[in-house]
This record gives structure tokens, sequence and C-alpha cells, in this order.
């Protein structure tokens, strides 16, 4: 039987030097989508997904996100005294339980495969997710429910991956699957950023991922690969010659808010997605793309 998927690791170390002056002094993954930061949508995901304990692997400048998954009794006790029972149920409602968040430092630009490693004590000898918080999956049915479906009929490793268009391949982690039009489909390869023309497939990893723990092993022995740093790809090919690994194929809409274009829009879809927000939203829209 395979042991079920409990915690969640988001690496949220990055500097976000893509979206300076913003980020000076505030995380990226603090900059809101609505009205929502984007780490707070992704944890939603997981939450909908079954996950139990959520592991943040951070850096200097941090600490806002752990302010943002605490109490804040001030602004608690506030709301109360002002009647705002559903601004306070609704942050009471966001909050992880007691003991349900930890958070480690990963204290130098080592790589995504060096901030998963930076996870291993607190994840232990356990399956576990991983979820890029730059990558938002919009859908009605969560990405990572979709994929931890996959892993209770299939067990191995998984990874969430959606088409892009094939000149843009060599852009992204591509995997070559044995059926692509299959919902979900054992991998065949995996190639980080193929050359031009070379890339097996045009399915591309979403950002998605449950992991064996045996990855971590792997990570402390990695060495460092493209741009100088820990790559998670690679040590995933390594793990792919002892266990299997499969592709579930994600239909929905994705993000990278990791980019300005991507942010922008999110902020649109998901504007458009809120029932209390979509018909006032839509009017502002239509008029500002009449200019």
């Amino acid at each position: 039987m395979n042991k079920p998927i409990r915690k969640a690791v988001f690496p949220v170390a990055g500097l976000g030097t893509r979206f300076l002056p913003a980020t000076k002094a505030m995380p990226k993954e603090m900059l809101t989508v609505v009205d929502r930061p984007v780490i707070q949508h992704v944890v939603d995901e997981a939450r909908a997904a079954g996950i139990e304990h959520f592991v943040f692997v951070t850096g200097r400048n941090k600490g806002v996100i752990e302010d943002h998954f605490d109490n804040q009794f001030e602004l608690e006790r506030t709301l109360l005294e002002r009647g705002k029972k559903r601004e306070l149920e609704a942050l009471l409602h966001d909050l992880p339980g007691p003991g349900q968040t930890s958070f480690t430092r990963q204290q130098g630009p080592l790589g995504l495969g060096h901030a998963v490693w930076c996870a291993r004590d607190i994840v232990g000898d356990e399956p576990f997710a991983l979820l890029l918080p730059d990558m938002l999956h919009h859908a009605e049915t969560p990405c990572l429910s979709e994929m931890i479906d996959a892993y209770a009929n299939h067990g191995g490793n998984i990874i969430g991956v959606y088409e892009v268009p094939a000149d843009q391949a060599h852009q992204y982690g591509i995997v070559d699957v044995a059926d692509a039009g299959a919902k979900v489909s054992p991998i065949r390869a995996m190639v980080e950023k193929p050359a031009k023309g070379t890339a097996p497939s045009n399915l591309a990893i979403s950002g998605r991922y449950i992991l064996q723990p045996e990855i971590f092993d792997i990570l402390a022995k990695q060495e460092r690969g493209a741009g100088g740093e820990i790559q998670l790809t690679d040590a995933m090919i390594t793990l792919a010659t002892s266990q299997p690994f499969f592709a579930t194929r994600f239909d929905g809409e994705i993000y990278d808010c990791g980019s300005k274009i991507g942010f922008l829009a999110a902020n649109v879809a998901y504007a458009l997605a809120r029932d209390d927000l979509a018909p006032d939203f839509r009017i502002a829209l239509n008029a500002l793309l009449r200019q």
C-alpha cells in the first residue's frame, strides 16, 4: 500500500529580482493576486488536496511569510471589536492549525534541488508533495488533488505537466511519455531546457511534484548543473533509474507569477472567477480596452 502524502514543501527563498523594486523589502511570494498573496493561493491548493503539514524553505527577509501563516492577535481583536465577523472568519479559516507549519532556511541560492534537500529532516522517510509558488494552477479541481489520485493508483513519483507551444519547449523542463494523450502516463525521459528542435515532446513540467524520500540521498550527492546550481531535474533523472515516474497532465490554466505578464494575467483571471468582482471588473476592463 502506498504511504499517504501528508507533507508539502514550498521553496520560497528566491530573491524575486524580476519584480524589483516591489520585492526590495517584500518577498515575491507575498505579492497579491487579487486579495490573496501568491503563496496563499498555492497553500490553498495543497490544503484542498488533503495536505496536513506545510514546509516552507525560506531565506533572508522572508519572515513576513512566517507571520502571514500565524495569528495576528491585535488585528483579530480589532476586527472582533468592530464587528467585522466575516473578515475575521476568513483570516482564521486560512490559518494552518498549530504544529502544521515548519520553516527551514536555505542560506544560499544553490538551486531548487538544494532547496528541496534543505527540507529533508522535516519531511523524513515518507513521500511528499513539492509545489513551486510561482506557478498558479487555476481549475475547478486542484492540480495536486489530481496528482494524489494518480499516486494512489500508480505509486512511484508523479510530475504535473501541461502542454506548451512546440517552438517554446526549449524554455522548459520537458518530459517524454508513453501516451501523450492520456491523463496519466509513464515517463520515458526528462530533460531540462532542451536545445531548440530537440525536445521529445511539448509536455512541460508545471511546478507540481510528488516525490519519494530517496530523492534526498541523491540530492545530497548531486553535483551542480546548469547555472552552477543543484538541479532537481538531474536528481529525478537519477531516481528514475530505480523508481517509476508518471506524468499527470493538467488541463486547466497555469500562470507563471514569476513573470510580470503571467502575474498580471493571473490577477485578471482570478478576479473574473470571483462572483463578487467579475461583473464590475468586466465593465472596467472593457472600458480600458476601448481606450
